[in-house]
């Protein structure tokens, strides 16, 4: 269940890159969409939260929740947004899923996970597939810029924290608490440099679907597969996000990449099979704050 989880909630991801270019196609900035993005699904996390009686966090893990909401929410998105406005949907995706490289490093060194030759094939895999998605997707209508691969690599260095965080907080809290605290602190660190504009009906549409399907939707997939399986196999699981993305920007937007962006897909996806089929088979039982999602 932990890989269908995080298959799900990378489904949901894909859609953020083809569905925000509605609202910055009608001039909205990135910024003020992630700003948004972080409020509304920060206060589904609260209707969430009070609903199943769970609001608090211990003092001593503020600090870490507080961090998270500046690094993994503000500039994650902000970065994630730029990387869409300047390179497109497409190569956004795939930049971001650099993580796994960042996250099978420092899983290794501070969560102890044993790197079997298996799975560091297939994070070697997931890794040659996005590089060579970014690389490969200049050849067809996918804008390989400088601006593009700052922001894109950015966002996939500060994606790394949701797994070598969460793998530990959700441990201790259900999503709904910890996302509480931490996007309402994302959204606040972001308002500062908004420049809010003038929005349509469909621009509100759009802000809020992307706060709650990508966002307060796949967070909870997201944290229920996390607590299941190991931080660098959900990773490399999620890599299936730029797949979707692709398909998702050329279906809405006709952004294609070159023939052999589409072969290093491929590579994407032979990854997660080798992650998912070569997954021990755990006994253990998530602790009670993971029950449900």
């Amino acid at each position: 269940m932990g890989y269908l989880y995080v298959l799900a909630a990378a489904v949901l991801w894909g859609m953020l890159g083809p569905v925000s270019r509605l609202a910055l196609r009608d001039g909205v900035e990135p910024l003020e969409i992630a700003f948004w993005r972080a409020l509304i699904a920060g206060a589904c996390f609260g209707v969430h939260a009070a609903a199943i009686g769970q609001t608090r966090l211990r003092r001593r893990d503020l600090p870490v929740a507080l961090g998270f909401g500046v690094a993994g929410v503000a500039l994650l998105f902000a970065a994630y947004f730029h990387a869409v406005q300047s390179g497109g949907a497409a190569l956004a995706a795939v930049l971001l899923y650099t993580a796994p490289v960042w996250v099978a490093l420092f899983s290794a060194a501070f969560l102890r996970e044993h790197m079997p030759p298996r799975k560091l094939l297939s994070v070697a895999l997931a890794i040659a597939g996005v590089v060579g998605i970014a690389l490969a997707g200049g050849g067809g209508t996918v804008r390989l810029t400088a601006p593009a691969l700052f922001w894109g690599l950015l966002s996939g260095l500060v994606y790394a924290l949701y797994y070598l965080v969460g793998k530990r907080a959700f441990e201790r809290y259900h999503a709904a608490t910890f996302f509480l605290y931490a996007l309402p602190v994302g959204a606040l660190g972001l308002f500062p440099f908004v420049r809010f504009g003038q929005k349509t009906p469909a621009d509100w549409a759009v802000l809020v679907f992307l706060a709650v399907v990508p966002t307060y939707g796949s967070y909870l997939l997201y944290s229920a597969g996390l607590r299941r399986i190991e931080a660098t196999r959900a990773a490399t699981v999620a890599t299936f996000e730029p797949v979707v993305a692709a398909v998702g920007a050329w279906l809405m937007w006709g952004e294609r990449m070159g023939a052999g962006g589409y072969l290093f897909a491929a590579l994407v996806v032979l990854a997660v099979i080798l992650m998912v089929t070569g997954a021990p088979h755990a006994s253990t039982e998530p602790p009670a704050a993971s029950e449900g999602l």
